[in-house]
């Protein structure tokens, strides 16, 4: 079965770090560009941060910038999103998603469920 699986989400203090995880299963990340996507309530989706199949380039918001860093381990099929100084507006549903920044917000996109990240006080 293709899927993705998000973990790692939760509550943190601003100010604070968590590190996100997908892991991948029925077919080969390291075919693929990568997206972390995400959803506040009341939003659309937008994508956060992508890397390339190969992990050579990796794309960021401007709004996230400095503070998380996208990652990948194609020999273990896995994605991987740290983020840092977590700020309340992160509050999120993330997702990873296959395919680039430009696709990976598209109704046909392949992504997981979620993990939830809050920040607050």
């Amino acid at each position: 079965e293709v899927q993705l699986v998000e973990s790692g989400g939760g509550m943190s203090q601003p100010g604070g770090s968590l590190r996100l995880t997908c892991a991948a299963s029925g077919f080969t990340v390291g075919s693929y560009d990568m997206t972390w996507v995400r959803q506040a309530p009341g939003k659309g989706p937008e994508w956060v941060s992508a890397i390339s199949f190969s992990g050579r380039s990796t794309y960021y918001v401007d709004f996230v910038k400095g503070r998380f860093t996208i990652s990948r381990d194609n020999a273990k099929n896995m994605l991987y999103l740290q983020m840092n100084s977590l700020k309340p507006e992160d509050t999120a549903l993330y997702y990873c998603a296959r395919g680039s920044r430009f696709l990976a917000t598209g109704n046909g996109a392949l992504r997981g469920q979620g993990t939830q990240v809050t920040v607050s006080s």
